[in-house]
């Protein structure tokens, strides 16, 4: 018999019904969500976003329909947990794309005030077309809260795709840390890590790997730009910049499994670190320790990102704070909540955070670990196991 990882039908239904549940008592005749990402969390339906427009009508009674071009239709129907898909031919299309939602909504009778993530598919890509409120004739209500609160704790089959995630990453990591070396670039490292991990991610799943990605097809491991004085720039891109003895070297792992993430970040320094160089990498790890044992059930986010500021402004570290504390993962590589001094939301256990307090210098560089965390009813268990030590991550020249 073929079996899957994958997230069963049973769920994506459950979801449904819980988000219609939660909003009960709001006199809505249903919901209508363009944004990719929930549409895969609640129909398990992947897809590249286009000029053509997506979305998912869920009806009060429980009825769920996909409306999509037709190109998507045999897509659609293959992958998608929903009781039927609706299509018209093509952006902008003759009659209007936008008609065929129009009819989804009145069959499945979504009329007064509906609830959507957004007034309309938004305008992408070349994409310009009504609003749904102008559209359907009816009051949109905005309901992102109630289901990123609902996305926040994942079950036991999100964090399972979850692990798998982190198993990948962490080979990637472990090549891209093998083969980088003075002289080399970072695209041929990162390439050849990349590929060698996904295709023993491949060799190990088989023909039942789903990345459901429309951005990565298998595991990845990389460095962004973060080489030399770039790593000190948390968010650079990709510049094929050779790698030199000094160097310190901020790396990102991760792989979609059904369209879960994880993330495995280290800071690695090419040749003998610097006295600064281990000052500087000390004080990340303390950090980052720091936000580990902030983090249980009960406790807002923001006391974690508070906590970890209290260690800076103890050890005078300010003038190298770039960024909050972490941010929880799932589906989307960054989710809310946030571990941000201005969020409040209460942590809950099955929460998943990615934890990353980072120190920068334009004169030494960059020095940030982040670790995925599940959280528990006493605290955390730490999901990412790689080295964190500093001569664990030396690259000898």
């Amino acid at each position: 018999m073929v079996t899957s990882i994958a997230i069963a039908p049973e769920e994506h239904r459950a979801r449904c019904d819980g988000l219609l549940a939660r909003l009960a008592d709001r006199g809505l005749s249903g919901v209508v969500l363009f944004d990719p990402y929930y549409v895969l969390y609640y129909a398990g339906f992947a897809f590249a976003p286009t000029e053509r427009p997506i979305a998912l009508v869920l009806a009060e009674s429980g009825e769920r329909a996909l409306v999509v071009p037709r190109l998507e239709v045999e897509h659609a129907e293959a992958k998608a947990m929903l009781d039927r898909v609706d299509h018209y031919d093509e952006y902008p299309g003759e009659p209007r794309a936008e008609t065929a939602l129009a009819s989804t909504l009145a069959d499945l009778g979504l009329t007064g005030a509906i609830g959507a993530d957004q007034d309309g598919y938004p305008w992408i890509l070349g994409y310009r077309g009504p609003a749904l409120s102008e559209l359907a004739g009816a009051t949109v209500v905005r309901i992102v809260e109630e289901i990123e609160e609902q996305m926040a704790v994942k079950s036991e089959a999100e964090i399972r795709l979850i692990r798998e995630s982190v198993r990948w990453s962490h080979l990637a990591h472990r090549l891209l840390q093998r083969y980088t070396r003075p002289g080399l670039t970072e695209t041929e490292v990162t390439q050849r890590a990349s590929d060698e991990a996904t295709s023993a991610l491949l060799d190990a799943i088989g023909e039942l790997y789903r990345a459901q990605s429309f951005f990565s097809f298998g595991a990845h491991a990389g460095y962004r730009g973060q080489i030399g004085r770039n790593s000190a720039i948390p968010h650079a891109l990709a510049g094929n910049i050779v790698f030199q003895e000094g160097d310190v070297l901020v790396t990102g792992a991760s792989a979609p499994v059904w369209g879960y993430l994880s993330e495995l970040e280290r800071t690695m320094v090419v040749g003998e670190p610097s006295a600064e160089q281990r000052r500087l990498f000390g004080h990340m790890k303390e950090a980052q320790e720091v936000a580990f044992g902030a983090i249980r059930p009960g406790v807002p986010c923001s006391e974690v990102d508070r906590a970890v500021r209290t260690y800076y402004a103890q050890h005078d570290l300010f003038a190298h704070w770039r960024h909050h504390t972490g941010h929880a993962i799932g589906l989307r590589y960054h989710e809310g909540p946030f571990l941000d001094i201005g969020d409040h939301t209460e942590i809950r256990a099955g929460m998943v955070f990615t934890v990353e307090p980072g120190l920068y210098s334009r004169e030494h560089g960059g020095f940030r670990h982040s670790d995925t965390v599940l959280v528990v009813e006493d605290g955390i268990e730490v999901l990412t196991y790689y080295p964190r030590d500093l001569e664990s991550l030396v690259v000898h020249a």
